[in-house]
């Protein structure tokens, strides 16, 4: 897919926050996509993706492309096209690279002009910059590095409208999915009809998305694709995104059966009103360990609603009980990367703030500011690896646990969107996109 509105102004965005980053400091900056890799022992290559801070700057998916931003200058972009009859190598140049940077064809990575010894290298192959002539420590510098990463979390115009894009496309496959699931599919079914609906290679997407039935999602980041079924299924937790000029989309649903204990289907409605109220909680200057601890919050009170634990909230969180239904954060930074980088980050010196010790898997401990984009998934699952111990703990009385004998073969919930931060509350990118198809 081509770039669209407001390519050209991200450019000039990313030109003048390059040139505040090097302020004297290097020459320029040359950006490596990255090289294309084998599997140990084996001539089959790896699936490439591009290096997070080139694809910031052009939607090109390919090895060993390069980028060269100087201050005051028009970037130059090195499109290495090799003259091989191996593989498919030519790909069309879209006009508006043309207009935004100076594009120079070349046949190798060695016709590539040396950018001088002052020159940062960006990139996962610092020999071949070496081999440039640029010196071995101004190979990604930690401190350029740190202010990049903290700058990704603020989206131009542009990026937005490509997560919305790649939001539309992700839901058409969710609903395909359903319908799958709902008809009988297996989580293989369930697979091809995501990547049909979307018309995308699960190698384009940004992640391999997880199809799990019934206990599988209880299983944070399930990986299999289960061909046959025992019985039908009677739970499906879809998490899969799409990617539109290499920008993520990352959305989760949870689906109930007709068959499925009531109970469990009380708590899917249950957690997507959670989910939507911590979404109406975002606006700038809130903290996002915040926002995971009102989801810690909300998710001790519906387990109480739901008979599902007992007792009193204050004393769930006090020992940590709500965490045994939800190990995982609330969210992360989302961009060119599903997790996009700088997420614990204090600010651009690359500092970094630690997530809380009661919940250690905490992506992001970022305060909000607009135009952060974020996802927000919430989840309570039955997992008996961390439940099973429990029994035998103080916090045993304050769990129902015929409710959660009856769930284990259910799995779990996690209900995701994508939102971006706007000047006085929130949009949901993902919501929006719900609401559009629908109309």
């Amino acid at each position: 897919m081509n770039p669209v509105n407001g390519y050209a102004q991200h450019v000039a965005h990313l030109q003048d926050l390059y040139e505040q980053a090097i302020d004297g400091r290097f020459e320029g900056v040359l950006l490596h996509s990255g090289g294309a890799d084998c599997y140990f022992a084996d001539d089959r290559e790896i699936s490439f993706q591009a290096y997070g801070h080139f694809g910031h700057w052009l939607p090109v998916n390919r090895p060993n492309q390069f980028l060269l931003v100087r201050p005051g200058r028009k970037p130059v972009y090195y499109q290495v096209v090799p003259a091989d009859y191996w593989y498919e190598q030519d790909f069309p140049v879209d006009e508006q690279w043309r207009e935004a940077f100076d594009l120079l064809p070349l046949a190798s990575v060695g016709e590539i002009p040396k950018p001088g010894k002052g020159t940062a290298y960006l990139g996962p192959d610092p020999e071949i910059a070496r081999r440039m002539g640029v010196d071995s420590e101004n190979c990604n510098p930690e401190s350029l590095v740190g202010e990049l990463d903290f700058a990704r979390a603020i989206k131009t115009p542009y990026e937005t409208e490509q997560m919305r894009a790649a939001n539309r496309l992700a839901l058409r496959g969710h609903q395909a999915a359903r319908m799958c699931f709902l008809a009988g599919g297996s989580e293989f079914d369930i697979h091809l009809a995501f990547l049909e609906a979307c018309r995308q290679l699960e190698e384009e997407l940004p992640y391999t998305p997880i199809i799990a039935l019934d206990e599988k999602s209880a299983i944070l980041h399930y990986q299999y694709k289960r061909r046959e079924l025992a019985r039908p299924a009677r739970v499906l937790l879809i998490d899969a995104g799409c990617r539109v000029n290499g920008y993520c989309s990352d959305v989760t649903r949870t689906w109930t059966a007709h068959s499925a204990n009531p109970l469990f289907t009380d708590l899917v409605a249950g957690m997507d009103g959670l989910q939507q109220e911590l979404v109406r909680e975002i606006r700038p200057g809130t903290e996002y360990v915040d926002l995971h601890l009102s989801a810690l919050h909300k998710l001790a009170n519906l387990l109480l609603e739901l008979d599902i634990c007992r007792g009193d909230a204050g004393r769930l969180r006090e020992l940590q009980v709500p965490q045994l239904f939800m190990p995982h954060g609330v969210g992360h930074l989302l961009g060119v990367q599903v997790h996009d980088v700088g997420g614990r980050q204090r600010d651009g010196t690359g500092a970094q703030t630690p997530p809380p010790d009661h919940s250690p898997a905490l992506r992001t401990t970022r305060g909000m500011v607009e135009n952060m984009v974020f996802t927000v998934e919430p989840g309570c699952y039955f997992i008996p690896l961390l439940l099973e111990p429990v029994r035998e703990s103080p916090a045993a009385e304050l769990i129902n646990w015929d409710a959660v004998d009856a769930l284990y073969d259910h799995g779990g919930v996690r209900i995701e969107d994508n939102v971006r931060v706007t000047a006085d509350g929130v949009e949901n990118l993902t919501r929006n996109a719900e609401a559009k198809a629908a109309a």
